[in-house]
């Protein structure tokens, strides 16, 4: 896998999903709503963490600084 995510894309992914969990920590999310959140917010670290989003792929878009 080739990276695709830059440091920003990265940063913004992991605040939203710390956003969300703090929500549904805080049972301000719960439900059908909060489940799917939290599945969204796993998916968004998980791409940050190997800086790879695969929906980037098909499209060729790429935020990594060119070197």
């Amino acid at each position: 896998m080739k990276k695709n995510m830059g440091t920003a894309d990265q940063i913004i992914r992991l605040s939203i999903a710390a956003v969300i969990l703090i929500l549904w920590f805080t049972q301000v999310i719960t439900g059908t709503l909060g489940t799917v959140l939290l599945i969204l917010a796993g998916v968004f670290a998980v791409t940050s963490f190997v800086r790879f989003c695969p929906l980037y792929a098909p499209f060729g878009i790429t935020t990594c600084k060119p070197t």
